[in-house]
């Protein structure tokens, strides 16, 4: 019996998506080939989807870019390739289109593929943080996409609210990680205290100094801890400049090694974002902190989530600490992080709430697995 033909075409915008496609890709392969088609893939792909055999349209580089400026600067370049990634959608003519996380980019392609080609189901992998800001977007959503790939348990349910398309947990990556790796006990005593500025220039230029100001002021109490600054490579000379006068030297480590790294913490400083969700996955209790810039600061109105942690998120409580703004000093900073490395009630609430945070994110079977799953569903 010959095999029916399958062609999906994967629409992404940066390395994160590439992560996630070559992952969804061999399992949709495996269970493709057990449903009987022959599956092909095109459209767009970083060096992970290259190494297997899937060629891009255009070098994702192009539209890889984050913040406002940056954004503004590239735009003229963005709205070229979603145009020219729309027309050769048209020419390959696909069963089915994966989006992949960048939205500004994929649904911007979506939008118009949906208006010509209705018939041709569309998966978005990774939801947009609707439930953050811009909550219409959520409605929106269910004219040009089917189904939506959530890796925060909690996002179905918001997409449900905001009257969006329907959508499925399928697991966060991170998760099946840190879950596999080796079970490490931290050694007895342990004082090293990360410090997370962030991984973006303008984050690194709010917030070092503080975190500098704070480790000078936990050193001044009499408290024995190392900090320990994960970097990446192209930041590495910039961070070491910006802390070259900490009276507390800063350990600088290669962030490649976080999940070594994470397993022997005792505590975290950390800047907003998906590093807080990490750690905490890790156990490792964490302060989080956040200075908006100017231009956030304007559109600030927008957001509507009631907290920027992860965990506190997806465990519908506060566990974690935040602080934003002005409410980010380095004497505050300093004695909640002292708490933190003690054996404390604040100390012990976090990794209570870790545990079940872990538990909260498990899945039975691989993310790529699950995913694929829907994906087939949709073509059948």
């Amino acid at each position: 019996m010959s095999k029916r033909s399958l062609k999906v075409y994967l629409v992404l915008g940066e390395e994160s998506g590439d992560k996630l496609a070559a992952d969804l890709v061999p399992a949709l392969q495996q269970q493709a080939d057990d449903a009987g088609f022959d599956v092909t893939f095109c459209g767009l792909a970083g060096p992970r989807l290259e190494e297997q055999g899937i060629k891009s349209l255009f070098n994702i580089e192009d539209i890889a870019v984050m913040g406002f400026t940056a954004v503004i600067a590239r735009l003229p370049t963005i709205v070229r390739r979603v145009y020219q990634t729309v027309s050769d959608i048209r020419k390959q003519d696909p069963d089915v289109i994966v989006l992949i996380d960048s939205p500004d980019f994929t649904h911007a392609v979506a939008k118009r593929v949906k208006k010509r080609m209705p018939q041709v189901p569309v998966i978005n992998y990774v939801c947009p943080s609707v439930w953050a800001w811009r909550p219409g977007r959520a409605k929106k959503m269910r004219a040009y996409i089917d189904h939506v790939l959530t890796i925060l348990p909690f996002e179905p349910k918001a997409l449900a609210d905001l009257d969006g398309p329907p959508g499925t947990y399928i697991g966060h990556p991170l998760a099946r990680q840190i879950a596999a790796l080796p079970k490490t006990k931290r050694p007895k005593p342990d004082n090293t205290l990360l410090v997370l500025p962030g991984s973006r220039r303008g984050e690194l230029k709010r917030m070092l100094a503080l975190y500098g100001e704070a480790m000078t002021i936990l050193r001044d109490r009499g408290v024995d801890f190392q900090p320990v600054l994960p970097a990446v490579t192209r930041l590495a000379d910039s961070i070491k400049e910006q802390t070259a006068d900490w009276p507390v030297q800063p350990k600088m480590v290669d962030s490649s090694e976080n999940a070594h790294t994470f397993a022997h913490a005792r505590a975290a400083l950390a800047t907003s974002g998906t590093v807080v969700l990490e750690l905490g996955l890790h156990r490792v209790p964490t302060l989080v902190c956040y200075r908006l810039d100017t231009i956030a600061r304007l559109l600030a109105g927008l957001i509507t989530t009631w907290s920027g942690v992860l965990p506190n998120l997806i465990l519908d409580r506060v566990f974690v600490p935040e602080e934003h703004n002005e409410m980010v000093t380095p004497h505050r900073l300093a004695r909640y992080l002292e708490r933190l490395l003690d054996d404390t009630l604040e100390r012990q609430v976090q990794l209570d709430g870790f545990e079940e945070l872990t538990q909260a994110m498990q899945t039975k079977r691989p993310p790529g697995e699950l995913a694929a799953e829907i994906v087939l569903n949709h073509v059948k």
